[in-house]
């Protein structure tokens, strides 16, 4: 849906806004009214500041440089969050389970390389003096801090009742971005575009939001995020079904490689 759209910073902060709003129609019919305290306020405006921060970055990168590099480097939370989730919460994963989630950061890392051949990985890895590539690593390193600092929100309070106030600040944040000159009047104008992917899109984020945070509750977030790349394959069958992009034998590899991984996840 994004990528349909034509602005797609203006785009997203309509599709953010639409799920906050539905958000608010279900805490009211369903009395789900999240308890505010200081932490759950400090911890979901942490969180959305760093995933803010990490589309923005990501933005960047892939504006700037070229897709096959930036794209790798800026999936490396994936490497981070088990080690901020071992070291700061104490989880514990097994050897399959550690075996699973090398698979899915492996298979996340290629699916944009040009070339599977040792140069090709490495490329990547040889241009840190180029700022799109600093942006994609420090995008990957903010996302893993948003991440552990979701964990401990939906830990402490209800998973509907954090996304609710994370949202809220990630809308916050997002609009004081759009206030900027360069968006006077665009905002308006991206409702207008195509109203109907931004109606549809707002359920489809929520159910996302959500469905994360639930899951959060339920798996060390070592394993909750490695998995939720499975959305990767998700993507690729879009693409080639829906958007006419061509499948490739590397995403078709990276893609077994991710399943593979969140299978050995899974038994692990």
């Amino acid at each position: 849906m994004v990528k349909q759209s034509h602005d797609k910073t203006v785009f997203i902060w309509w599709m953010f806004l639409c799920s906050w709003l539905l958000m608010n129609l279900l805490m009211v019919s369903l009395d789900l009214f999240p308890v505010l305290t200081p932490r759950l306020i400090a911890l979901a405006a942490l969180a959305a500041l760093c995933f803010v921060l990490y589309h923005w970055l990501g933005g960047f990168a892939y504006r700037q440089g070229d897709l096959s590099v930036t794209y790798p480097l800026a999936q490396t939370a994936m490497i981070y969050v088990p080690i901020w989730g071992v070291l700061f919460l104490g989880e514990q994963l097994s050897s399959l389970g550690i075996f699973g989630i090398a698979l899915i950061t492996f298979g996340a890392y290629c699916i944009q390389l040009r070339g599977l051949s040792l140069r090709d990985f490495v490329y990547p890895f040889t241009q840190f003096a180029n700022p799109s590539v600093q942006a994609a690593l420090l995008a990957g390193l903010v996302y893993s801090f948003g991440v552990i600092i979701d964990k401990a929100g939906v830990d402490g309070y209800s998973p509907f009742g954090f996304t609710y106030v994370l949202v809220f600040f990630m809308i916050v944040y997002m609009s004081l971005n759009l206030l900027r000159p360069r968006y006077r009047g665009r905002i308006l104008r991206g409702r207008q575009e195509k109203p109907y992917l931004i109606i549809w899109a707002g359920p489809v984020i929520l159910a996302s939001f959500l469905s994360f945070r639930y899951g959060l509750v339920l798996a060390p977030v070592s394993y909750a995020v490695p998995v939720r790349q499975v959305s990767l394959l998700i993507g690729v069958l879009i693409g080639l079904l829906f958007l006419g992009e061509s499948f490739g034998k590397i995403r078709l590899t990276s893609v077994g490689l991710i399943l593979a991984g969140v299978v050995c996840v899974w038994q692990g």
